[in-house]
């Protein structure tokens, strides 16, 4: 087995090379010499050349670190809070969302419902909140209703229930997206109840629906179910309404073309009054009541 000590007879900048590689700094072996050639044009002090690679080695780790965790958490689409338009839906409060981007829910183990029409940006929110708390370090995992309780389903077929609910209780944050898209299978809301009360109290949620909680009977088959989750769901819960136009809708928009988009509706036209039947008033005379 060789030596990962550098060979004393290299040259300075070598040895240093085949430090960074004992040392698994890829980013800083590819950057050393840019750096060693702005220290020798007096650009850079020595001390400032130790800092950029360690700055460049540093950001490349937490990069790496992030884009695991997202690929582990199922986070596949990035989606940012800075990438979501807040004047599309003046309905939602900007401040109360990046306030939730503290995480302070997160270590609360509180439970976020972020309710809304289709298309209104729900996964987007939830997913760019998932997104701050793996910056932040923490666990997060991202799976809709369905999977979830398919995977649940699954795991009770085969005798692994309880391993199953004790794989998702480990991350710290759980979003659990399209609550009401589709039909629950029978049994599964008595699934997901389980897994429900398992983190209660002791993990994040983060929940996205189309639906209301007066809806939930309906959803899961079950008002007494549905009663005993919204009993969980709701105790340290922060409930966030979105009423507004479709985001799909705006982005279609966006790419008619400009004689079109001008005149184009997102949101559908105002009710008009009811036209009324027989002849129009002549001037100045009130119109006949209709019959």
């Amino acid at each position: 087995m060789s030596s990962l000590l550098p060979d004393p007879t290299a040259s300075l900048l070598d040895r240093i090379k085949t430090s960074m590689v004992g040392l698994k700094m890829p980013r800083a072996i590819e950057v050393v010499d840019i750096c060693v050639s702005r220290l020798d044009r007096g650009e850079i002090t020595a001390l400032e050349l130790v800092e950029q690679l360690l700055l460049e080695e540093l950001t490349f780790r937490e990069d790496r670190r992030i884009r695991t965790a997202l690929r582990m958490g199922r986070l596949n689409t990035v989606k940012t809070l800075t990438g979501y338009d807040f004047s599309f839906q003046p309905s939602l409060d900007k401040a109360r969302i990046l306030a939730l981007a503290e995480l302070n829910f997160v270590a609360r183990c509180e439970v976020v419902h972020l309710l809304g029409p289709p298309g209104t940006g729900k996964s987007h929110l939830a997913s760019a909140l998932g997104l701050e708390a793996v910056k932040a370090g923490k666990s997060v995992s991202f799976i809709t209703l369905a999977d979830l309780i398919g995977a649940l389903a699954k795991a009770e077929r085969e005798g692994s229930l309880r391993e199953r609910i004790r794989f998702y209780c480990r991350p710290s944050l759980l979003i659990v997206d399209e609550i009401g898209y589709l039909p629950v299978i029978p049994g599964g809301g008595n699934l997901f109840f389980q897994l429900v009360n398992a983190r209660y109290e002791k993990g994040a949620m983060i929940l996205t629906s189309n639906r209301g909680f007066a809806e939930w009977g309906e959803i899961f088959g079950s008002p007494v179910v549905a009663t005993a989750l919204l009993d969980r769901l709701l105790h340290h819960a922060i409930v966030i309404q979105i009423d507004g136009s479709s985001y799909r809708l705006r982005r279609h928009a966006d790419l008619l073309p400009e004689h079109v988009r001008s005149t184009a509706r997102i949101t559908p036209p105002a009710p008009t009054e009811p036209r009324r039947r027989g002849r129009p008033p002549k001037d100045g005379a009130a119109p006949m009541p209709e019959s």
